[in-house]
Formats: C-alpha cells, structure tokens, sequence
C-alpha cells in the first residue's frame, strides 16, 4: 500500500516536471512559427540590423537595431545599479549584521521583490520622471536613465538574495583560516569570501540582468518610448519589451507588422535564454566547486 502511494507520488512530481519542459517547447515552437513570416519578407540581417523601426509608414520600415540597442543600454544601466547595492546588501547582512538587523532587512528586501512592475512603473512615471527632469534640466523625464535607476531598483533583490545565499555556504573554516594567518576582517572578506562565493555572485548578477532585459511594463511607462538609436542616458528610448507591448494591440493579426512583433519576441526570447543558461553553468560550476553535487 505504502510503495503503491509512493509510485503515485513519484508518477505526479514526473509528470509536473515534464509538464515545465512541454510548455517551454510549445512556447518555443509557437514563437518560431509566428516569426518564421517577417524573417522571410524582411530578411533576418535586415530586421536585426536595420536602423529603422516605422511599421505604419508607406512603406514600412521594420529594423529592431534601435530597440536591441534601447534593451541593452537600459540593461546595462540597471547592472550598475542593482549590482553594487544587491551585492553591498547581501554582504552586510551575511558578514556584519545583527541578528536583528538580518530579521528587519531580509524581509525588506522580499518586499521589494514582491512588489508588481507597474507600482513600480506607475511611482517612476508619476514621481522620479519628474523629479529627474527638473534636477538634471533635461527636455523630459522619461528616459533611458529612469528606465534603468527603476530597473535597477526591482533587480536588486535578486542580486542580492542569491548573492547572499552564495556567501553563506562559504565555509566558516575559510574564514578562520585566513584570519589566523593575520588578515585583517577586509582583507578576509575581500580576498577569501567574496572569490570562494564568486560562481553563484555571478549566477545572482546574471539572473538579475535578465529580469532587467525582459521587463515590460516599467520601462513602457518611463522610458519615453522612442525607437531610435540612443546616444546618451538621458534621451528617451523604446526597448524590445515596450514595443511589444504597445504595439501588439494594434497590430493588424497576419499582418507583416504582427509577425515581426512575435520576432521580436522571439529575439528576446533567445538572449533571455541565453542568460539563465549563462547562470546555470556558473551554478552548477559553483555546486561542484563547494562538493555540493550536481
């Protein structure tokens, strides 16, 4: 009776995790499908490099370079963000916080993490837009830097709980080790903690960058939603994620314009991918390195 439920079990949990992988495909396949049409009117280099995205224009313009430029600059901001304040946090509440300190700012930090992208959305718009644009004295407040700084923000307590997690199954006998050949609290931290824990640090930043790149609804609402080539932080730009969005409702269904909509969901799809699996390498790399298993 008791191995008879236990196969039971075993056959649900089976099927739960094949179910993960099923919808991944369908998803996949569905995305390449819904593309495969812009990529053959267009042409991939030409969607991929063009420098113009005009899809109402007569003719129309479909060149996402502006939009991958517009993600990634808006990334990269978010990562000089959240990387130091995720991994500052996550090294004060692991190597120099109270108990008490831990039990105020580890739930914070969840908070922070639980919060909907359009509160955040909604405040950047609201609040930080305006407030940037008069500090800075820019034409307006809906920027790439705005885009980033929220981004940066949300991304943080990923940054910092897996950070956190990495430095806490660094071994105590690290540390006492080093302190007992006369290094100093810093220089134990710096030269013994931080490299032992390096691997999943890095898992935590690169999660953290791929929840920046595929955010949709903040940087819809902040970032200004102009698709051109950026030149500077401060200019409004259209990420790939904003474009979607915005534009899917009122793409025509077959048309060449709701085709490439789907390509570019299926780009973002890929370099997301590429990301967690980025992560997962350095993951694994960092289990194995600790005797952790696989």
């Amino acid at each position: 009776m008791y191995k008879k439920k236990e196969n039971t079990i075993r056959w649900i949990f089976t099927i739960l995790a094949f179910s993960s992988l099923f919808f991944l495909v369908g998803i996949t396949i569905t995305l390449f499908i819904s593309a495969w049409p812009a990529f053959q009117e267009i042409g991939l280099f030409e969607f991929i490099l063009g420098r113009e995205w005009y899809p109402t224009y007569d003719p129309p313009d479909f060149g996402i370079f502006p939009l991958i430029m517009a993600s990634f600059l808006v990334t990269i901001g978010a990562a000089i963000i959240c990387v130091p304040l995720g991994l500052g946090s996550a090294l004060f509440i692991n190597e120099l916080a109270s108990q008490q300190q831990k039990a105020l700012l580890k739930p914070i930090i969840e908070i922070l993490a639980s919060i909907p992208s359009i509160v955040y959305g909604f405040f950047g718009m609201v609040v930080v837009a305006p407030y940037l644009q008069k500090l800075l004295q820019i034409p307006v407040g809906q920027t790439a830097f705005t885009g980033s700084l929220l981004l940066g923000i949300m991304a943080t307590p990923t940054v910092c709980s897996i950070s956190e997690d990495a430095l806490s199954f660094v071994p105590n006998s690290f540390r006492e080790a080093s302190l007992a050949l006369g290094a100093n609290r810093w220089q134990t931290l710096t030269k013994v903690t931080i490299p032992a824990a390096g691997s999943g640090i890095s898992t935590g930043i690169i999660l953290g960058m791929s929840r920046a790149i595929g955010e949709t609804m903040t940087v819809l609402m902040v970032t200004g939603g102009a698709a051109i080539i950026p030149t500077s932080f401060f200019q409004p730009v259209r990420p790939m994620t904003s474009t979607i969005a915005a534009e899917m409702g009122e793409a025509v269904v077959g048309s060449t314009h709701y085709h490439a909509l789907f390509a570019i969901g299926l780009i973002l799809f890929l370099i997301t991918l590429i990301f967690n699996i980025i992560a997962e390498l350095i993951s694994r790399r960092y289990r194995l390195k600790l005797g952790l298993g696989r």
